[in-house]
């Protein structure tokens, strides 16, 4: 019997979308635009659920992610209300192959899985370049204050992957505000937009802040979710790389 899915989080949306399994969705955020959805049930923003909503879906398992901040409450919520809830936190680039088996295993698919990561595996390691020096790149998720990817994050394995480094990957934690003088002691070689929650990136406020380094914009959806969209930010980052 095939179970009842949830998903409250962009990215397990996109996994289970890219396994086959959206027609299983019954309820998802508002947020998640995966193909597949038009049958889900949305329970609003990802960080507001209608735990009330999610509940008379009837759901077997409650997909959720740590991945957004603050999304801790909300595993509470659902937690109390009885629900059965997968809950993932992936920090590196491993970590979300993992759960993409992860989340196969629990949904009955685990050879779609394997070979959804196999895929994806090989795809990434076909964009590799070689440089004389690692390209230092830096992905900034938020322009006031700025704020950028560091060590933990799944953004520095994957530019690992593509023959660049992180700019901040010496600097501990999964993101971190910056001062002007900060990104410029970081010396990136390229910028990447990459602005969470807006409509419009806008590579000119980047610009506007006289660094002298290409600028180059990635939707959220290609670098911020750990799932099989990273590798549209993957492909956007290479091709960017490929014109310094």
């Amino acid at each position: 019997m095939s179970l009842r899915l949830a998903s409250l989080a962009s990215s397990n949306s996109d996994i289970l979308a890219a396994l086959g399994l959206s027609a299983q969705v019954v309820a998802a955020d508002s947020h998640s635009d995966a193909l597949g959805l038009e049958g889900a049930r949305r329970l609003g923003p990802d960080l507001n659920i209608d735990v009330a909503a999610l509940v008379a879906t009837r759901p077997d398992l409650v997909l959720a992610s740590l991945s957004v901040p603050g999304m801790e409450r909300v595993v509470a919520e659902v937690r109390a209300a009885g629900l059965p809830i997968l809950v993932l936190d992936p920090l590196t680039l491993e970590d979300t192959w993992a759960d993409i088996q992860t989340i196969g295993d629990a949904a009955g698919q685990p050879a779609r899985a394997q070979a959804l990561v196999a895929g994806l595996r090989a795809e990434l390691a076909a964009l590799r370049a070689d440089f004389p020096r690692p390209p230092r790149v830096l992905v900034e998720w938020w322009p006031r204050p700025i704020i950028a990817a560091t060590r933990e994050s799944w953004v520095t394995e994957l530019l690992a992957a593509l023959g660049a480094r992180n700019a901040l990957g010496e600097r501990s934690g999964r993101s971190s505000p910056l001062t002007l003088a900060e990104v410029r002691a970081a010396r990136p070689d390229l910028i990447v937009c990459s602005w969470c929650g807006v409509k419009k990136l806008r590579p000119e406020v980047i610009e506007a802040r006289g660094l002298g380094v290409p600028v180059v914009c990635v939707p959220e959806s290609g670098l911020g979710r750990p799932g099989p969209q990273l590798l549209e930010g993957a492909r956007a980052v290479a091709a960017a790389l490929a014109r310094l």
